[in-house]
């Protein structure tokens, strides 16, 4: 019985596809096959490269990069471009550095303008906390005098029983 089960397992091994072997598409395959039209590559010795590429429906990349950031990391810079599925002509120029990847295109989504006007008191009271902050940095002004205040204006910090 064993050698049997044991022929069967053989058996099914040798029947079994070889993930080493490549059958190509066949011809009336519906994949339309892009050209690569132009594919240009220029590695130095010190790091830098150039990569330029440009495909037979439309799409184009171009960049270059050099171990110019900290630590010898790339900064790279480029663009690419290419036409989206309902025909609008994309075009996205880039910097990837230090800062992270910052793509900039008419495009991209960008945030709407702030609704309305920053009132005075407010920008009173950050440039009030920014100065605070400064003495603090200074050593001008220490955490008690702060929460004290610097004046007879200041509000009081402890209530009492009304009068």
């Amino acid at each position: 019985m064993k050698l049997v089960i044991l022929a069967a397992l053989a058996a099914m091994a040798l029947a079994a596809p070889r993930p080493d072997s490549y059958s190509a598409p066949a011809e009336e395959s519906s994949e339309e096959v892009i050209p690569i039209l132009r594919d240009d590559r220029v590695h130095e010795d010190d790091g830098r490269y150039t990569l330029d590429v440009e495909t037979g429906n439309g799409i184009v990349l171009s960049q270059s990069g050099s171990p110019d950031g900290p630590e010898d990391s790339i900064i790279k810079s480029g663009h690419y471009s290419y036409t989206a599925p309902d025909g609008t002509f994309v075009e996205v120029k880039f910097v990837a550095d230090g800062n992270g990847y910052q793509p900039e295109s008419d495009l991209l989504p960008v945030a709407p303008a702030f609704p309305h006007p920053i009132p005075q008191f407010v920008l009173d009271q950050i440039a009030f906390a920014a100065e605070e902050d400064a003495k603090r940095a200074r050593g001008e002004l220490d955490s008690e005098e702060a929460e004290e205040g610097e004046g007879d204006d200041a509000p009081s910090t402890s209530y009492g029983s009304p009068e």
